[in-house]
């Protein structure tokens, strides 16, 4: 039960991320990106040092080839969160939403093309319908769902990395935000440099304003604690269901809480896409049961 309730309030603040980037739609995107990737690294080091894990730091240090990937996933997280930030303050959350709905079909085409896997037939169908339901939506906006397909394709090609990486979710998000901080540093002295350099950070900003950015660190890697603590507890079909909460949760404040249109035509792309996803779920709990009825190898 513990793992369960963990979980799912993981994927809960997720999917309420929309409603605190909204609080920020005076700052730019790529400056909430900035910040966030900075307070996110002040905050995730400061709890492996409380928690006195860091034994690992050395012989991360010692292996260019694991430096180079998690420089890679670290520039895919952050262009995954400058999209999103950008989508959310633009009004396109319920098409943000669309992209972590479409995000988990996208996970078994790349393990298809990348790690040689052979995805079960109705995963296969799953994908196919999915793929009705964005050719539908492509017709009925005159345009792809750009902002969808970047974050799956983005969120999606960084899974993977992290998939390969032998590093936890604690110690990898401390690499990552190793890797962007620096940068994010210099970016947001530069930009602040007419209001008189690093002082000024924060310069022409309210208190309410800096304090949701200096939030930022413990909003992301708190999720992250919740998830870890949640997965090693409860089995991998479980875990597969309740990652729809946080989509689901961002699309209903899309509607609701933001106002976005959303016109019959474009329901029904949604409606594919939620049937291809009930396929995928209805194929992981069908397989975790024949695995637990399969007999013991002797």
């Amino acid at each position: 039960m513990p793992g369960l309730l963990y979980a799912a309030l993981a994927y809960v603040l997720w999917g309420l991320f929309p409603i605190y980037f909204h609080a920020l739609a005076r700052v730019d995107a790529f400056e909430i990106v900035m910040h966030r990737s900075l307070w996110s690294f002040v905050f995730v080091w400061a709890v492996l040092l409380a928690m006195r894990r860091l034994q690992w730091v050395g012989g991360v240090a010692r292996q260019p080839r694991l430096l180079a990937q998690f420089s890679l996933s670290a520039l895919l997280l952050s262009g995954n969160w400058l999209l999103y930030v950008w989508a959310v303050n633009h009004g396109h959350v319920v098409e943000a939403s669309l992209g972590y709905f479409v995000t988990p079909l996208v996970n078994v085409l790349l393990g298809t093309w990348v790690l040689a896997e052979r995805p079960r037939r109705l995963q296969w169908l799953a994908v196919a319908v999915a793929a009705c339901g964005v050719l539908w939506l492509t017709a009925t906006l005159g345009r792809p769902p750009w902002i969808a397909l970047g974050l799956a394709a983005s969120f999606g090609t960084y899974g993977l990395l992290r998939k390969t990486a032998p590093l936890g979710a604690l110690e990898g998000l401390a690499v990552e935000t190793a890797v962007i901080a620096p940068l994010a540093l210099v970016a947001l002295a530069w930009m602040s440099a007419p209001h008189g350099g690093l002082p000024g950070l924060f310069a022409g900003m309210d208190a309410a304003t800096v304090g949701w950015l200096l939030f930022a660190g413990p909003l992301t890697a708190i999720p992250l604690l919740l998830f870890a603590a949640g997965a090693r507890r409860i089995t991998m079909a479980t875990l597969g269901t309740l990652q729809y909460l946080s989509p689901t949760l961002q699309f209903l404040l899309g509607v609701t809480w933001f106002g976005e249109p959303l016109q019959g035509t474009r329901l029904a792309g949604f409606a594919l896409i939620w049937l291809a996803l009930a396929v995928y779920s209805a194929d992981g709990f069908l397989w975790l049961r024949r695995q637990r009825a399969a007999p013991a190898p002797a």
